[in-house]
């Protein structure tokens, strides 16, 4: 049986992944990722392995589809939780506008902090301003998570 996962133990993978460079459809801690990799790069280190691989997909693919595909693929594989009832090593998405599906994750590092890559940038510990409150769609923790 796999030991409980400490949201703890999240949040220190999570920050292993910081000044990881963003590259498009990455997943390599230290030397690219963008948002979907690094979540993905830190359930492999909780997990050992992906439950699934990404299809590809274009920088401005939730635009085109149109769907809630990142929502989706999340509900596939963690537990949903309220937006704001989430907590430290959760994962939040976030939508660009209230009409568009959500296309950006992070992962809460603290009540206040996300540690997450975008674009132009390396993967960062960040406040959890106003604006990405405005922005918050999803949250969701990762199995098995005990406090």
């Amino acid at each position: 049986m796999k030991a409980p996962l400490l949201r703890d133990d999240i949040v220190e993978a999570t920050r292993g992944w910081i000044s990881t460079p963003y590259h498009h459809q990455a997943s390599l801690r230290g030397v690219g990722c963008d948002c979907l990799g690094l979540v993905r790069g830190v359930w492999r280190d909780l997990h050992g392995s992906e439950p699934e691989q990404p299809p590809p997909y274009t920088p401005g693919w939730a635009e085109s589809l149109g769907t809630e595909t990142l929502a989706a693929a999340a509900l596939r594989h963690l537990v949903p939780v309220e937006p704001g009832e989430a907590r430290a090593g959760d994962v939040l998405l976030f939508r660009w506008r209230a009409h568009l599906p959500a296309k950006h994750c992070a992962i809460l590092s603290a009540p206040d902090r996300i540690i997450h890559a975008h674009d132009g940038a390396a993967v960062a510990e960040v406040a959890l301003t106003p604006w990405w409150w405005r922005h918050l769609s999803h949250a969701f923790s990762f199995p098995g998570v005990i406090d």
